[in-house]
């Protein structure tokens, strides 16, 4: 075991020790006991709260806008009243949130989270045919939107009754919607309605791609959100008191340069509603750009980022070259996939006083599971760490059910207060993932002596495309739909920058010619650009199958990808 971890381990002891700030006991539900925080608050809008005592810090800033903590909070509650009094929001209804990143996407969240409503964050980069399934599977029937989202939503918007809250101009649309700066003004001074709300009532529907066609929503408690806050929180204390980040207590006020998507939870969650507890400075990115980012470091004196490992890499890149002073960075996350190794060495090497970190969790644990950073990343760099104290458990299961011992590979399984009640609308499904309080990841790994997790493979026919899960099956179904298309198979291909990219072998139909350019096109009013396939081969016979009949997609993954790697090296 790292000598470190011990010592880490008696912190932690000692702050979850019964009268302690994270003093944990145990909580059941659904009939399974949890490990659980005593001190949690009665509900998220009690959470933020906290808001009110960094009312003059700066709480986020976007583009030329720019917000304080007390005028962040003060326009949720305005919003939050205009939920209740102008839509008759209701405690349980859900409204959706569709948008780039921006203040108002929080002050939305913060608004229909307090008021007991279900915030629907949905992907921004849906078409409107997967915004369609979207909101008859939520039954939202408000929407919070930018203009690129609202042009979308106009074929959909009356047949879903959509009542539409424009966060910037909408003129000259052929939709009627209301100004979300209108309602602020209407609502100017309004305190956020007060409304009963409880931990396990319904917080979030968040849509995740799985490894059957619809995304599906994951729906969480107030409970599960603020037990993977707290489980942060106290993650940072103790390796503050570990001595760890020293480097961080410096003068300069804590900052986090937002750069991925409010509606994946790492964002929405450790980007977001963790840095209210600690009135964190939010500079969101209009769009990644490793030198535009590295300009926002120097400019708004950044101490924090987390992103996909794609973009961590690109900064590193892009840092080796800077003359921008960029020595306030002292953290550097990532998340949504596997860093290599050496990108690690890189980042330790580039960003002297900075503290390279992974975390390793999921839609379905609220973004909540394991963390690896600091010296212990940089002792195992190929690891995602262990299990984030105190009330997340992780093991490894054979295909038989029983725990695999150390070392030996298997399904990685969650259990936490943080894991989702389930899935919207899917109960056989909910039941198939969630088994005894235990959350099956669908991802191979294993535990070393350490307890600290590695993943090595997964289960689940997905491809994670930088930090974007993507339904193998949803890609079939729509290339599938083409009249010329007889056979398809979808995989993942390795790709440098973004982890995996979309690959898909297909078998025409007799008589048929198509182009893959032709048939991206007739894809793109079906899929988001970015689960179309970056590559295609046509085949002109049967794809090979197993024993079974199904289609050997391992084998077409490793042909394609050694094709790729051997014209790579050709090309150099």
């Amino acid at each position: 075991m790292i000598p470190e971890l011990k010592k880490f381990d008696e912190i932690v002891a000692g702050l979850t020790a019964p009268g302690q700030a994270f003093a944990v006991d145990t909580v059941t539900l659904g009939g399974v006991e949890y490990r659980n925080f005593a001190t949690l608050p009665a509900n998220l809008g009690q959470y933020f709260l906290v808001m009110q005592q960094h009312a003059h810090k700066e709480f986020a800033v976007y583009l030329d806008e720019r917000y304080t903590y007390a005028q962040g909070y003060q326009h949720s509650c305005e919003f939050g009243a205009a939920l209740v009094q102008r839509y008759g929001i209701a405690k349980g209804d859900r409204v959706a949130i569709l948008s780039r990143n921006n203040p108002q996407w929080m002050m939305a969240f913060l608004a229909i989270t307090s008021v007991g409503a279900v915030a629907v964050p949905m992907n921004a980069w849906w078409t409107t045919e997967e915004l369609d399934y979207g909101f008859a599977d939520s039954g939202a029937r408000v929407v919070v939107a930018d203009r690129t989202r609202v042009e979308r939503l106009i074929p959909i918007a009356n047949k879903h009754g959509l009542r539409i809250i424009a966060i910037d101009d909408c003129s000259g649309l052929d939709v009627e919607y209301t100004p979300f700066a209108e309602l602020l003004h209407a609502y100017a001074g309004a305190a956020m309605p007060q409304v009963d709300v409880a931990l396990e009532d319904y917080a979030t529907i968040m849509y995740t791609s799985g490894s059957t066609g619809h995304p599906k929503g994951a729906l969480s408690s107030h409970r599960g959100i603020l037990s993977a806050l707290y489980s942060w929180m106290c993650l940072g204390v103790t390796t503050k008191a570990l001595g760890s980040q020293e480097s961080r207590d410096k003068a300069l006020p804590p900052s986090a340069l937002i750069t991925i998507p409010l509606f994946h939870c790492t964002a929405s969650h450790s980007a977001f509603m963790l840095s209210l507890v600690v009135g964190r400075k939010m500079v969101i990115m209009h769009k990644w750009d490793a030198q535009e980012a590295l300009r926002l470091i120097e400019q708004e004196r950044i101490t924090w980022f987390n992103g996909v490992p794609t973009m961590s890499a690109e900064l590193q890149a892009a840092a080796q070259t800077t003359k921008r002073d960029i020595s306030s960075l002292t953290e550097i996350m990532a998340g949504g996939a596997a860093r290599p190794p050496e990108q690690v060495k890189k980042i330790s090497g580039t960003f002297k006083r900075t503290a390279p970190g992974i975390g390793y969790g999921l839609t379905e644990t609220n973004a909540l599971g394991a963390v690896n950073a600091g010296v212990f990343y940089l002792a195992r760099p190929d690891s995602t760490g262990r299990a984030v104290p105190p009330v997340t458990e992780i093991r490894v299961l054979r295909e038989d059910g029983s725990t695999a011992p150390g070392g030996e590979r298997g399904e990685v399984c969650i259990k936490s207060p943080a894991n989702v009640l389930g899935y919207w609308n899917k109960p056989e499904a909910t039941a198939e993932a969630f088994v005894n309080g235990w959350f099956h990841t669908g991802d191979v790994g294993y535990l070393d002596e350490g307890g600290l997790l590695y993943i090595v493979d997964r289960i689940k026919d997905i491809i994670i495309r930088g930090g974007e899960n993507i339904s193998c099956l949803e890609v079939e179904a729509a290339m599938y739909a083409h009249p010329g298309v007889r056979e398809v198979a979808v995989f993942g291909l390795p790709d440098e920058r973004l982890g995996e990219i979309v690959g898909a072998a297909v078998v025409l139909c007799e008589g048929v010619a198509i182009t893959a350019d032709e048939l991206r096109t007739w894809l793109a009013p079906h899929l988001a650009a970015f689960k179309i396939p970056a590559h295609m081969w046509f085949r002109g016979e049967q794809l090979p199958r197993i024993a079974s009949g199904k289609i050997f997609k391992r084998q077409l993954k490793a042909d394609y990808a050694a094709e790729l790697a051997r014209a790579g090296s050709s090309a150099q």
